[in-house]
Protein backbone atom coordinates (compact mmCIF):
# COMPACT_ATOMS: atom_id res chain seq x y z
CA UNK A 1 0.00 0.00 0.00
CA UNK A 2 1.30 3.44 -0.68
CA UNK A 3 -0.12 6.78 0.79
CA UNK A 4 -0.10 9.47 -1.38
CA UNK A 5 -0.14 12.66 0.48
CA UNK A 6 -1.12 16.13 -0.95
CA UNK A 7 -0.23 19.72 -0.21
CA UNK A 8 -2.79 21.87 -1.74
CA UNK A 9 -2.40 25.59 -2.86
CA UNK A 10 -4.79 28.23 -4.37
CA UNK A 11 -3.01 27.40 -8.27
CA UNK A 12 -0.96 23.95 -7.41
CA UNK A 13 -1.15 21.07 -5.51
CA UNK A 14 2.07 18.92 -4.90
CA UNK A 15 1.44 15.17 -4.33
CA UNK A 16 4.34 12.36 -2.46
CA UNK A 17 4.08 8.88 -2.52
CA UNK A 18 5.65 7.06 0.57
CA UNK A 19 5.98 3.99 1.53
CA UNK A 20 4.07 3.69 4.76
CA UNK A 21 6.07 1.16 6.23
CA UNK A 22 9.65 2.57 5.84
CA UNK A 23 8.26 6.00 5.62
CA UNK A 24 9.93 6.76 2.74
CA UNK A 25 9.24 8.79 -0.33
CA UNK A 26 8.95 7.14 -3.54
CA UNK A 27 7.35 9.74 -5.64
CA UNK A 28 6.37 13.21 -6.12
CA UNK A 29 4.46 15.33 -8.54
CA UNK A 30 3.46 19.19 -9.02
CA UNK A 31 0.08 20.30 -10.49
CA UNK A 32 -2.13 22.90 -11.62
CA UNK A 33 -5.27 22.83 -9.53
CA UNK A 34 -6.70 22.10 -12.78
CA UNK A 35 -9.47 19.34 -14.30
CA UNK A 36 -6.93 18.50 -16.57
CA UNK A 37 -3.66 18.19 -14.15
CA UNK A 38 -6.00 15.89 -11.64
CA UNK A 39 -6.52 13.94 -14.29
CA UNK A 40 -2.42 13.74 -14.80
CA UNK A 41 -2.03 13.26 -11.37
CA UNK A 42 -4.08 9.89 -10.81
CA UNK A 43 -2.69 8.54 -14.14
CA UNK A 44 0.51 9.10 -12.05
CA UNK A 45 -0.67 7.29 -9.02
CA UNK A 46 -2.46 4.40 -10.64
CA UNK A 47 1.41 2.97 -10.83
CA UNK A 48 0.34 1.92 -7.30
CA UNK A 49 -2.87 -0.31 -7.41
CA UNK A 50 -2.98 -0.23 -3.32
CA UNK A 51 -3.25 3.48 -2.45
CA UNK A 52 -4.90 5.85 -0.61
CA UNK A 53 -4.90 9.76 -0.86
CA UNK A 54 -4.42 11.38 2.23
CA UNK A 55 -5.32 15.44 1.62
CA UNK A 56 -4.23 18.56 3.70
CA UNK A 57 -6.80 20.67 4.54
CA UNK A 58 -9.80 18.51 2.94
CA UNK A 59 -12.22 20.85 3.67
CA UNK A 60 -9.97 24.12 3.20
CA UNK A 61 -7.77 24.75 0.19
CA UNK A 62 -7.94 20.99 -0.76
CA UNK A 63 -11.80 20.24 -1.06
CA UNK A 64 -12.23 20.39 -4.57
CA UNK A 65 -9.31 17.96 -5.90
CA UNK A 66 -10.40 15.40 -2.23
CA UNK A 67 -14.06 15.67 -4.05
CA UNK A 68 -12.90 15.03 -7.21
CA UNK A 69 -10.77 12.28 -6.07
CA UNK A 70 -14.06 10.52 -3.70
CA UNK A 71 -16.09 11.08 -6.90
CA UNK A 72 -13.70 8.72 -9.37
CA UNK A 73 -13.68 6.11 -6.35
CA UNK A 74 -10.38 6.45 -4.42
CA UNK A 75 -9.51 6.01 -0.87
CA UNK A 76 -9.16 9.63 0.75
CA UNK A 77 -9.23 11.19 3.95
CA UNK A 78 -8.53 14.65 5.57
CA UNK A 79 -5.49 15.63 7.28
CA UNK A 80 -5.94 18.77 9.58
CA UNK A 81 -2.97 21.16 9.33
CA UNK A 82 -1.76 21.00 12.58
CA UNK A 83 -1.40 17.53 12.21
CA UNK A 84 1.30 18.00 9.20
CA UNK A 85 3.41 20.62 11.11
CA UNK A 86 3.97 18.24 13.89
CA UNK A 87 5.05 16.02 12.06
CA UNK A 88 7.05 17.57 9.95
CA UNK A 89 8.58 19.44 13.06
CA UNK A 90 9.28 16.08 14.67
CA UNK A 91 10.97 14.05 11.78
CA UNK A 92 13.01 16.88 9.96
CA UNK A 93 14.26 18.62 13.40
CA UNK A 94 13.19 22.13 12.74
CA UNK A 95 10.82 23.81 10.77
CA UNK A 96 11.82 23.62 7.10
CA UNK A 97 9.06 23.53 4.91
CA UNK A 98 8.40 23.30 1.31
CA UNK A 99 5.60 21.11 -0.51
CA UNK A 100 6.98 17.85 -0.97
CA UNK A 101 8.15 17.90 2.74
CA UNK A 102 4.18 18.93 3.33
CA UNK A 103 2.79 16.19 1.41
CA UNK A 104 5.04 13.68 2.90
CA UNK A 105 4.05 14.88 6.58
CA UNK A 106 0.42 14.48 5.17
CA UNK A 107 0.81 10.70 4.39
CA UNK A 108 2.77 10.17 7.49
CA UNK A 109 -0.28 11.36 9.70
CA UNK A 110 -2.53 9.36 7.60
CA UNK A 111 -0.63 6.47 8.13
CA UNK A 112 1.52 6.36 11.40
CA UNK A 113 0.04 8.77 13.65
CA UNK A 114 -3.95 8.18 12.55
CA UNK A 115 -5.11 11.78 13.24
CA UNK A 116 -6.80 11.29 10.11
CA UNK A 117 -10.42 12.24 9.31
CA UNK A 118 -12.76 10.52 6.91
CA UNK A 119 -15.19 12.77 4.95
CA UNK A 120 -17.43 11.96 2.35
CA UNK A 121 -18.54 12.88 -0.88
CA UNK A 122 -20.86 16.05 -0.74
CA UNK A 123 -23.81 15.73 -2.64
CA UNK A 124 -26.13 18.09 -4.72
CA UNK A 125 -27.36 19.92 -1.88
CA UNK A 126 -23.85 21.03 -0.55
CA UNK A 127 -23.25 22.36 -3.78
CA UNK A 128 -26.32 24.30 -3.83
CA UNK A 129 -26.08 25.34 -0.28
CA UNK A 130 -22.65 26.70 -1.32
CA UNK A 131 -24.02 28.82 -4.31
CA UNK A 132 -26.90 30.27 -2.51
CA UNK A 133 -24.19 31.40 -0.19
CA UNK A 134 -22.44 33.11 -3.09
CA UNK A 135 -25.89 34.45 -4.40
CA UNK A 136 -26.58 36.32 -0.72
CA UNK A 137 -23.15 37.15 -0.40
CA UNK A 138 -23.04 39.18 -3.93
CA UNK A 139 -26.82 40.37 -2.93
CA UNK A 140 -25.38 42.29 0.19
CA UNK A 141 -22.06 43.33 -1.97
CA UNK A 142 -24.55 44.63 -4.45
CA UNK A 143 -26.84 46.23 -1.72
CA UNK A 144 -23.52 47.97 0.15
CA UNK A 145 -22.34 49.33 -2.86
CA UNK A 146 -25.36 51.45 -3.91
CA UNK A 147 -25.49 52.57 -0.72
CA UNK A 148 -22.00 53.46 -0.56
CA UNK A 149 -22.71 55.29 -3.94
CA UNK A 150 -25.87 57.12 -3.11
CA UNK A 151 -23.77 58.47 -0.09
CA UNK A 152 -21.14 59.59 -1.61
CA UNK A 153 -23.68 61.30 -4.26
CA UNK A 154 -25.73 62.92 -1.67
CA UNK A 155 -21.93 64.56 -0.37
CA UNK A 156 -21.44 65.62 -3.71
CA UNK A 157 -24.54 67.40 -4.64
CA UNK A 158 -24.30 70.66 -3.41
CA UNK A 159 -19.78 70.55 -3.86
CA UNK A 160 -19.65 69.40 -7.51
CA UNK A 161 -20.64 72.52 -10.25
CA UNK A 162 -23.33 70.68 -12.48
CA UNK A 163 -22.13 72.00 -15.43
CA UNK A 164 -18.49 70.35 -14.91
CA UNK A 165 -20.10 67.10 -14.64
CA UNK A 166 -20.59 64.55 -18.10
CA UNK A 167 -24.01 64.51 -19.80
CA UNK A 168 -24.19 60.78 -18.69
CA UNK A 169 -22.91 61.19 -14.84
CA UNK A 170 -25.36 64.03 -14.64
CA UNK A 171 -28.30 61.29 -15.53
CA UNK A 172 -26.92 58.76 -12.96
CA UNK A 173 -26.85 61.59 -10.46
CA UNK A 174 -30.08 62.87 -10.94
CA UNK A 175 -31.85 59.57 -11.38
CA UNK A 176 -30.62 58.13 -8.06
CA UNK A 177 -31.12 61.77 -6.10
CA UNK A 178 -34.63 61.59 -7.35
CA UNK A 179 -34.84 58.12 -6.05
CA UNK A 180 -33.57 59.54 -2.74
CA UNK A 181 -36.09 61.68 -2.61
CA UNK A 182 -39.00 59.46 -3.24
CA UNK A 183 -38.08 57.50 0.17
CA UNK A 184 -36.59 54.78 -2.39
CA UNK A 185 -34.05 52.87 -0.18
CA UNK A 186 -31.25 51.43 -2.03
Amino acid sequence: MIVLGVDPHKSTHTATAVEPTSNQQVGSMRIEASLADYRRLLSWAKRWPQRKWAVENANGLGRHLAQWLLARGESAVDVPAAATSRVRELSRGGRRKNDRIEAAAAAAVAYLQGDERDFAAEDHTTALALLDERRVNLAQARVRTVNQLHALLRDLQGRTPWREMSRRLQQVVGRHMERGREGVQL
